[in-house]
């Protein structure tokens, strides 16, 4: 799914007017009953709601909200913020429908803003998308009164005050919504871990704009759904063999940090390589053997660290179809020297994790080393050392697509909605997972999913983006199971299904 500009949306709003056709105040009522029918499947008629209007479009999105509600027979009070002197014309044409039926209120001071209570609902419709200022004077006052309110708060297509695709000012004064629903598509703003106060839960209804313009238009920023993802995965012949699916190497573990190699493994074999081996510590050869006794063995010729010296003769590097390395490696000397002379030896495209950055991290020249269209998967303290601060999401967002171009690296950032970069200068954002991956070991259980889709053939970019998808959906499904709170990697390798 793309993510377009607020230029593009604007854009694609008069498109969809002038080539359904339908007029604009039509388009608008699309918009309206799309929210209302989501706003009606979630809240009964035993809860109050309060409809916040500006003067522009958004508003009138709003005036012909409390309109349908009022005609379902919610009990509702609307009230209409005046901030400018005029009002958008969509929106008088609105108000004057609302007035036929309903009264309407008018917030001119801040003595004019009610009360508002605990089981009340309130829907945020009072500035929209194409904001460019900061917040102030009455609506100002309003968002405040609103924000330190024990109501619930629903924002119709973006909470009042946040930008859509840049970054606020510092005191910016925005919603703080319960939930947001976009209208077709989703933006760049509620995407960004800074900004999650400002957006909550958020849904997206479709009103109807045009797929043509859409499909046209050229974005560098996706959102991965089931559908894209579904599109990704591979059928497998029946007639297929271990070997039609590949051999993986995975270089993982140190001593006390062997499970973290185990949880690769076994997330490895869950997402479909063939054959498995593992080089580890022999502190891990017995753990390995008897918890994972489908992946072969290579033990490390030092006990508690990766030297890269195997006791058994290990096959060329050129015989393994992907590489994963990195968690629980640790970053003693002996693994820093495995670590140079993997990345140059080693040809096709790698997935790098964990130690195996730190070490990148503070020995730059090792970056130049990596093969190119490798799989690096740093959380964002990681990116960090491997490049600089930023000074917003929307600067980390810039340095995350420089970094991959620049390298032609795949690079995926972890988080919620975790960010994949591409060498082309394209950043998808993933769409599955829950707070309840915030736990060790699920990021071990990444590298293995992804070394496992290399493996098999998949261009790294596909594996990525359907191995980041497939790694959440499964942490959804295990939540969903044990609860976020008590949710472990090792449920998130039981819960992977590739169906």
């Amino acid at each position: 799914m793309k993510i377009l500009t607020v230029e593009q949306t604007r854009t694609l709003d008069q498109y969809t007017i002038e080539h359904e056709p339908i007029a604009p105040i039509n388009l608008m009522e699309r918009a309206a009953q799309a929210f209302t029918d989501w706003y009606t499947a979630r809240f009964d008629k035993s809860r109050p709601v309060r409809v916040f209007c500006g003067l522009g479009n958004n508003g009138g999105d709003g005036l012909a909200i409390a309109r349908l509600l009022t005609q379902l027979e919610y009990s509702v009070q609307t009230y209409v913020v005046r901030y400018a002197p005029r009002e958008s014309d969509d929106f008088m044409h609105n108000h004057r429908r609302l007035k036929l039926i309903s009264s309407i209120n008018y917030i001119e001071n801040e003595r004019d803003i009610p009360v508002i209570r605990n089981r009340e609902v309130v829907i945020d419709a009072i500035l929209g998308s194409g904001l460019s200022r900061t917040t102030e004077g009455i609506v100002q006052a309003v968002i405040d009164a609103i924000n330190h309110s024990p109501a619930t708060v629903v924002a119709v297509d973006i909470a009042s005050g946040l930008f859509t695709d840049t970054a606020n000012g510092p005191n910016s004064t925005i919603i703080q919504p319960d939930y947001t629903v976009a209208f077709h598509l989703p933006k760049l703003a509620f995407l960004q871990p800074t900004l999650g106060l400002y957006v909550g839960e958020w849904h997206w209804v479709d009103i109807g704009l045009s797929r043509v313009f859409i499909e046209r238009t050229p974005t560098t920023y996706f959102y991965t759904t089931e559908q894209e993802a579904r599109h990704l995965l591979r059928p497998r012949n029946r007639f297929s063999h271990k070997g039609s699916f590949g051999h993986a190497l995975l270089l993982v573990g140190s001593y006390g940090k062997i499970g973290a190699g185990v949880l690769s493994a076994r997330a490895c074999l869950r997402s479909g390589v063939g054959l498995l081996t593992v080089q580890m510590p022999r502190c891990g050869y017995e753990i390995l053997q008897t918890t994972v006794p489908e992946a072969m063995c290579l033990p490390d010729g030092h006990l508690h660290i990766l030297s890269g010296q195997s006791e058994l003769e290990a096959p060329e590097l050129s015989s393994y179809s992907a590489i994963g390395v990195g968690p629980g490696i640790g970053t003693a000397p002996e693994t820093l020297a495995m670590l140079r002379k993997l990345l140059s030896e080693a040809k096709k495209p790698m997935v790098i994790d964990a130690d195996a950055l730190n070490l990148i991290a503070r020995n730059r020249d090792l970056i130049d080393k990596i093969p190119k269209n490798s799989i690096l998967t740093p959380h964002p303290k990681e990116f960090e050392r491997l490049t600089r601060r930023w000074s917003s999401d929307y600067d980390k967002l810039g340095i995350l697509r420089d970094f991959a171009q620049r390298n032609q690296f795949v690079v995926v950032l972890k988080g919620a909605h975790t960010a994949i970069a591409t060498p082309d200068g394209t950043t998808h954002f993933n769409s599955t997972g829950n707070p309840g991956m915030s736990t060790g070991g699920t990021g071990d259980v990444l590298t293995g999913i992804l070394t496992a889709l290399i493996a098999q053939g998949y261009d790294p970019v596909e594996a990525a983006v359907l191995g980041v998808f497939e790694h959440g959906r499964a942490g959804d499904r295990a939540a969903e199971h044990h609860g976020p709170i008590g949710l472990t990697a090792s449920d998130i390798i039981e819960a992977l299904r590739w169906d």
